[in-house]
């Protein structure tokens, strides 16, 4: 009864799926639209500063304030 349950589930998921595949439109991203007045691209650095070493650093910094500033250790 599982088996038929699992296969069951997997249908309905993929079903769903395709039918969400099917039915949206594409992004047109490549039809420029009027107005439009892209910028120059992000070199490698800028994009893995941008989007690893940003938040790595702003993660170090958040997690340095709260160990400072936690007061829970100084009860004694």
């Amino acid at each position: 009864m599982d088996k038929k349950n699992a296969l069951r589930a997997g249908a309905v998921a993929a079903g769903t799926t395709l039918m969400m595949l099917l039915m949206s439109s594409p992004a047109l991203a490549l039809t420029p639209d009027d107005g439009d007045d892209p910028g120059t691209g992000l070199s490698v650095a800028e994009t893995l500063g941008l989007y690893v070493v940003a938040p790595i650093v702003l993660f170090a910094v958040i997690t340095g304030l709260v160990m400072v500033l936690d007061k829970s250790r100084k009860q004694s």
